[in-house]
């Protein structure tokens, strides 16, 4: 925990010197410019795409939160949950993923989907005039979800040597986590998702 909190600890200054100086390269000449950059920037290093997805599968929980709110639909749904996995298992059996390894890297996104719910709910209840004025259809947020679990299951297979060394793991998770965090400028709701959503993803050294 002290190597990891270390690490954590450089690479978060460290990252907020990357960011900035990543993005000036090749500075844009105009406001468009500058907006495009924006809206393209991806978290850093070898663990970026991987991240990058679990960032949109975050904010998918936004739109599942507002679907819920104000109805009979529970934020915890055990029986959709064990359906989800099972299907999660069985698709990384047919991909070569390893299939223990993504039922917890997917639990870990189920909590991190809560996590987000349940603070949106919360702030909603205690600030009326924040709560959502549509109702998304749960239907294609679903359809969403399963597209995000299908690039998900890659990054996991493409990224699986580097996940299985713990140090370097590490050291480009937090790169990557607190590079994503800043460029979708996460509020400390969904960065603590994000923390729930990551910390499976690097084996354990035992």
């Amino acid at each position: 925990m002290t190597r990891y909190a270390a690490i954590t600890g450089f690479l978060g200054a460290a990252t907020v010197l990357t960011v900035p100086q990543a993005m000036a390269t090749d500075a844009p000449t105009n406001a468009e410019s500058v907006s495009s950059t924006v809206g393209t920037a991806k978290p850093l290093g070898a663990l970026g795409p991987l991240t990058d997805l679990v960032i949109q599968r975050i904010r998918v929980s936004d739109d599942v939160a507002a679907s819920k709110f104000g109805t009979d639909s529970p934020i915890e749904d055990p029986v959709r949950e064990a359906q989800v996995l099972e299907q999660v298992r069985t698709q990384a059996e047919a991909d070569g993923v390893n299939p223990d390894a993504a039922v917890a890297f997917f639990q870990d996104q189920i909590t991190a989907s809560k996590v987000v719910q349940k603070g949106l709910f919360a702030r909603w209840t205690a600030h009326p005039e924040e709560a959502p004025t549509t109702r998304p259809d749960l239907g294609p947020i679903r359809q969403q979800l399963d597209q995000l679990t299908t690039a998900l299951l890659q990054e996991l297979k493409d990224t699986e040597e580097l996940r299985d060394k713990p140090v370097a793991c590490t050291v480009q998770l937090a790169l990557a986590t607190e590079s994503g965090a800043a460029l979708e400028r996460l509020d400390t709701l969904h960065r603590q998702a994000l923390r729930t959503a990551t910390q499976s993803v690097c084996r354990s050294s035992e």
